[in-house]
């Protein structure tokens, strides 16, 4: 029974968008075991994976990654897949020292387009990549996409956030980002809201997110503020139940993905050819894009920064809420386009 360590650390998107590897090599490898290594405070995203049999976790406080080698080294691996590349998963490989794959992570073309806008990215996912990385040992892409699994006790009554969210398809509009500039400015959210009227619209996001959410959520009664209410996974039913999904690029985006949502994603400092936008499989609802392709200064970074380089920030300031409104009433229920506003 041959035995694998999947390495992802962070971030929330990132660690969903392993997920295909997970299917692929436990499908496709007869009798695998696989163990996967991440922070601790991403371990709910995985730790219901039925494909994976142990979850190690670590954080920098009490619990560090060299405290976890020698039970690792006794797992005595066959396989590891690094599936994120950095200087911290070189030094594992070099003390388990077992036959490994990872992946290009393009790092020199990424650095051409943020740095100096020259885009020498091949046209591929992510997930692509991965897909090119366990190719080497004849395993497939089967097209299905993401997977995340949510425990029964992450899926919270609807009635508990708004009862008007039982009678009627709502959207999900994510506030929260790891980078302030991969965030929707509070005066944009806003004028989403005044324009999604004839629905409700839950707002989604952390506890940093809170006053902005309060913010937005007072300019109209049909708006309902879940920024900072519930803890990941559960924010996460509440994006598999919406009707639309309405999220920059982060990880809420990425779990909208894995649930088959229909996703509108709205992108400042970052950039689709980055490799990072929605992975949905073929016959799955469509995303949409919306960006400044116009302007020169983006993508200006490959994660997110805490602040516009320029200072103007008109990658997020100036986006047109009202293209992104489209984008979402298309994939509506048509009964919601002959109703009035819920909210003037």
């Amino acid at each position: 029974m041959p035995k694998f360590l999947l390495l992802r650390f962070s971030s929330i998107g990132d660690i969903v968008l392993t997920s295909p590897v997970i299917r692929w090599v436990k499908e496709q490898v007869p009798g695998a075991e696989l163990h996967f290594l991440t922070k601790q405070q991403f371990a709910p995203l995985v730790e219901h994976h039925p494909y994976l049999t142990k979850v190690y976790t670590f954080n920098k406080k009490n619990k560090p990654l060299a405290q976890l080698l020698p039970q690792l080294q006794a797992e005595r691996y066959d396989y590891l897949l690094d599936l994120h590349k950095n200087l911290r998963t070189l030094r594992l490989r070099w003390h388990l020292r077992v036959p490994t794959l990872s992946f290009d992570k393009l790092t020199w073309s990424k650095f051409l387009l943020t740095r100096f806008n020259i885009n020498r990215l091949p046209k591929v996912h992510l997930v692509d990549l991965y897909a090119a990385m366990v190719a080497t040992w004849g395993l497939q892409n089967d097209g299905q996409g993401l997977d995340l699994y949510l425990p029964p006790e992450a899926q919270i009554p609807l009635e508990a956030v708004d009862p008007r969210l039982v009678l009627q398809p709502y959207v999900a509009l994510v506030v929260g980002a790891a980078h302030a500039t991969k965030r929707l400015p509070q005066e944009q959210l806003i004028a989403l809201c005044r324009l999604l009227n004839r629905q409700v619209v839950v707002l989604l996001g952390g506890p940093d997110d809170v006053a902005v959410g309060q913010a937005v959520a007072a300019t109209g009664d049909h708006i309902v503020n879940a920024c900072g209410q519930w803890r990941l996974l559960e924010s996460a039913s509440l994006v598999q139940r919406a009707a639309v999904v309405v999220a920059p690029d982060t990880g809420l985006m990425h779990m909208a993905a894995a649930f088959k949502r229909p996703i509108v994603s709205v992108w400042g400092s970052t950039a689709l050819p980055l490799g990072m936008y929605p992975y949905l499989p073929e016959g799955a609802p469509k995303w949409e894009a919306i960006e400044r392709s116009d302007l020169a200064c983006r993508p200006c970074t490959k994660i997110g920064r805490a602040a516009c380089p320029k200072g103007h920030f008109d990658c997020m300031r100036t986006l047109d809420m009202a293209a992104v409104a489209a984008a979402v009433e298309q994939w509506l229920p048509p009964t919601l386009a002959s109703m009035g506003p819920l909210s003037s």
